[in-house]
């Protein structure tokens, strides 16, 4: 009988004892983790791969590659985009997450000359490419905000950096404006027109009665002149 009791005794002190040991195993563990070394999140973006999994090794953290995509900005292979910001700080052996480069989408430039600005840019985008630089010249032969040149020419290998060079338009000369006034109409028009002015004439008659603005006026290549023949 008493060692029935004594069987019954001690099963409750070996649960006892058990239950100290996972208890206590839990514990050194959850310290183990929380000792872990914390360390700041490096710079990744533009990186190549191999550059990329150094700097994370030297860190004791972990590279993990989520996908790829186009990017004319970021050459294939190299890291468009990184789960965790610069800065972070994470514990030891945390992966980060990254996106990969594959370049861009077309291996040709397509042809933006003598196209409006606005419209170029759309076409360079359309093709997973974008202007990185724009160049303004005065130009007498190209309208204003069309595109004169480009590099890499249209066809050429693409590189990272695609630039445009636009028209300005040409210089804008200042003159004192002429006196109009008694000259013959079709004189008068051609006048203004050698000038780069704009014209605008109104009445009847083939002689300018009046005009604005009044001779001997400041204007400038593209002024509008207005004209006013003598008939009504």
């Amino acid at each position: 009988m008493q060692k029935k009791v004594s069987k019954i005794v001690k099963i409750p002190v070996y649960f006892f004892v058990f239950t100290v040991i996972v208890l206590l195993f839990a514990y050194m563990t959850f310290k183990l983790l929380s000792f872990s070394r914390t360390v700041d999140v490096p710079d990744l973006s533009g990186k190549s791969l191999i550059e990329v999994n150094e700097l994370l090794s030297q860190k004791g953290l972990n590279l993990k590659i989520d996908g790829e995509d186009y990017n004319a900005d970021v050459s294939a292979g190299h890291i468009i985009r990184q789960d965790l910001p610069f800065g972070s700080r994470v514990k030891e052996q945390r992966s980060i997450r990254v996106f990969v480069s594959k370049g861009p989408r077309v291996q040709s430039v397509p042809s933006v000359v003598r196209e409006p600005l606005d419209k170029a840019e759309s076409l360079l985008l359309q093709n997973g490419l974008k202007a990185s630089k724009v160049i303004r010249v005065h130009s007498s032969s190209v309208e204003k905000d069309r595109v004169i040149a480009q590099k890499p020419a249209p066809g050429e290998k693409i590189t990272e950096k695609i630039t445009l060079v636009v028209s300005s338009g040409p210089y804008e000369a200042i003159y004192h404006c002429p006196d109009f006034q008694g000259m013959i109409k079709q004189e008068a028009v051609q006048l203004a027109e050698k000038l780069g002015l704009k014209v605008s004439v109104t009445g009847l008659g083939e002689i300018i009665k009046s005009q604005k603005p009044k001779p001997g006026s400041q204007i400038k290549t593209g002024d509008a002149v207005y004209l006013m023949l003598e008939g009504e």
